[in-house]
């Protein structure tokens, strides 16, 4: 099995097999955005308490990039304090540019690493981490 199969594999199990896929009913911060170029949805739930995300749910409809993209980053963030959730944030944008990106243990996020040869997807696949950069800044602004 050759790279490419191996991380269509993983795409396509987040995608079948969403991790964190749900809300919370109570106090969360809520952050709702989508990519009107494809109609991707994204409805992320984040619970962060002393500087730790805590928890992270998401819902939405979308193509299978944007829906893996944010099975595997509610899965990568959780337990990270704030800071780290961003940097993951921006290695994953750097990765999207091609460049080189550090996701630490957990490697699954890799697995989006080829969508950049393909310009039109990249908003899918960031839109997820979009929205947790306006998710943490939305806590920090209101704590």
């Amino acid at each position: 099995m050759n790279l490419d199969d191996l991380y269509r594999r993983v795409i396509m199990d987040h995608y079948k097999n969403p991790r964190n896929r749900g809300s919370f009913e109570d106090d969360a911060v809520k952050i709702e955005l989508n990519n009107p170029t494809c109609g991707d949805r994204i409805t992320l739930q984040l619970k962060v308490a002393d500087g730790i995300v805590q928890d992270a749910r998401y819902s939405g409809e979308g193509c299978s990039i944007s829906m893996s993209s944010a099975s595997m980053m509610t899965e990568a963030v959780k337990g990270q304090t704030v800071e780290r959730a961003l940097d993951m944030a921006e290695q994953f944008s750097s990765m999207m540019k091609g460049e080189e990106a550090d996701f630490g243990d957990y490697e699954d996020i890799e697995s989006l690493s080829g969508v950049n040869k393909f310009p039109a997807r990249i908003k899918c696949a960031t839109l997820a981490w979009n929205a947790l950069r306006k998710g943490i800044d939305q806590e920090e602004t209101h704590q």
